[in-house]
């Protein structure tokens, strides 16, 4: 009896995806360290000066942590109510928050206490920053206000109301020290100068502004809200450059890397999308476990912090580089160590030994050797099999064709199961590479079940799935021909055009030697 061959699955080839320099690089990271915090972390700030120490700001506390340490170095717990938004000091001297009671507190990164309360606000402040001076810091909060604080003496300087929702987003620029932006859930983004006493500019992004960003250059603004990723020139009074809408829900957080050449962008959907600053594509995206509500990159871009929803901070660092080629190698056996013996030649007198190979079969391969055509059908319709391997299924199928089981098999079924089979061949029939085989398993479908059409409206629901799809395959393939037609009329004409121009050239050659002849 002859030993029985596997199913041959069509090995198509795959598309790999296109490795470039950046993939390479931010492929760079080792794999991520998990801390686990006390509530949803809604804001992390890492210090602009070494040794790059960052804030995270979740529930009612603020920690802080070194660059490679799991454990915070430094607690800030003095919050009646949760914390928001901590942000250093360009010095990274000073750490400013605000909380749920309307409250903003000053903190000295070497100690305990605050050193200032500012009190003005009269609901939750989600938005504190420092200007570039220094001395003042911007606010913003729930009760639609944005304040402009005096450090030294803890007094407010300006309160602007413009916002007609809550504040929740802002940033400063770094060219100008008068200057800060503010982000609203009213859909709309000001520039304000704390030289007036109103805003400068008014930006409509269309969303509930989650988050913005002001380029180093303070030319070009960045705001995020809903799906969208908008970027405007501040310059020519806030015009629209470009819209991006990459992500599936809500954008939370923004972040430039220390070049300003990446844009990086965080999601409720789990990702974070790196974004190309000169051509706005997406040049890579990485993949968390939960909704992401904060980011950020350190100043040399070795570590990249988020924050989600279920209180897990996800720290990723870079590889180190390479050893250093001073450093011994272990020493490798010569290559003929490899090769040898590997052009002998046995002689005739030589017994060979050769190694027996045990072939492990599939669920389906074993149930077609017992002839169990109807059970091997149903092995390869599970899900898993049919929806990331099609292939598989398409190929036991046409095994049980060409052993002529094929309609026993897809016969005597149930309701689900015949809407499971009607539903991966209209998927499927339409793919050039299971036409073939797809189009008689339809037709045998078709004739074994047309006495029970009517009776079941999901099996005429699947019928009429299959139906349309065949007809919209039959319209393009007819398209597909009215084209092909027209270019070879054109194709035909270019070659007779050809042709009469030899012909005409070759006649003229040949008058113009007798006339010669002729003269002579």
């Amino acid at each position: 009896m002859a030993a029985y061959k596997p199913v041959v699955v069509q090995a198509c080839p795959k598309l790999g995806e296109k490795i470039t320099q950046d993939t390479l690089y931010w492929r760079g990271y080792k794999t991520p360290v998990q801390i686990k915090e006390f509530g949803a972390v809604n804001k992390i700030d890492f210090s602009p000066v070494p040794p790059y120490n960052y804030a995270v700001t979740a529930s009612s506390r603020i920690h802080i942590y070194g660059r490679y340490s799991q454990e915070p170095i430094k607690t800030f717990s003095r919050f009646r109510d949760a914390a928001y938004c901590a942000t250093y000091r360009d010095d990274g001297r000073l750490l400013a928050a605000g909380s749920e009671s309307g409250s903003i507190s000053l903190f000295d990164v070497g100690g305990k206490a605050a050193l200032r309360q500012f009190e003005g606000h009269t609901k939750p402040v989600h938005l504190v920053g420092f200007l570039s001076d220094k001395y003042r810091i911007f606010s913003g909060g729930d009760d639609y206000s944005s304040k402009l604080w005096d450090i030294p003496s803890a007094t407010e300087i300006i309160s602007y109301s413009e916002h007609t929702d809550y504040v929740r987003c802002g940033c400063a620029s770094k060219v100008n020290a008068d200057v800060f932006i503010t982000g609203s859930y009213d859909h709309t983004v000001k520039l304000f100068d704390a030289r007036t006493k109103s805003s400068v500019m008014t930006i409509e992004h269309g969303h509930p502004v989650e988050s913005v960003l002001l380029f180093p250059s303070g030319g070009l603004l960045v705001s995020a809200g809903g799906r969208y990723v908008k970027v405007w020139d501040v310059l020519k009074g806030g015009q629209l450059l470009v819209s991006l809408k990459n992500h599936h829900k809500t954008v939370t957080c923004l972040c430039l890397n220390s070049s300003g050449q990446r844009l990086l962008s965080g999601s409720l959907d789990r990702h974070v999308k790196i974004y190309s600053t000169t051509s706005y594509k997406v040049v890579h995206s990485f993949n968390y476990a939960t909704s992401i509500l904060s980011l950020a990159l350190s100043p040399e871009d070795e570590t990249i912090v988020v924050g989600m929803t279920n209180g897990v901070l996800n720290v990723k660092h870079r590889k180190p580089e390479e050893k250093n080629e001073n450093s011994q190698k272990k020493r490798q056996p010569a290559y003929r160590t490899y090769v040898k013996g590997r052009s002998y030649m046995p002689k005739q007198e030589d017994f060979c030994v050769s190694k027996p190979v045990k072939r492990v079969l599939r669920k389906y391969d074993k149930l077609l050797r017992s002839f169990q055509s109807s059970k091997a059908l149903d092995a390869v319709l599970e899900p898993p099999i049919m929806l990331h391997t099609p292939e598989v299924t398409v190929a036991v199928m046409q095994e049980l064709h060409r052993r002529g089981t094929l309609r026993s098999a897809l016969a005597g079924r149930d309701e689900k199961q015949v809407n499971l089979l009607l539903t991966f061949v209209a998927r499927r029939v339409i793919e050039p590479r299971f036409t073939p085989v797809l189009v008689i398993v339809a037709d045998m479908i078709t004739d074994i079940y047309q006495p029970v059409v009517g009776q079941s409206a999901i099996v005429d629901k699947q019928f009429l799935k299959l139906q349309q799809a065949i007809g919209k395959e039959i319209d393009y393939q007819e398209e597909l021909l009215e084209v092909l037609g027209m270019m070879d009329t054109l194709f035909a004409t270019f070659t007779k055009k050809r042709d009469t121009c030899l012909e005409e050239s070759k006649s003229n050659g040949v008058t113009e030697i007798i006339e010669t002849n002729r003269n002579y």
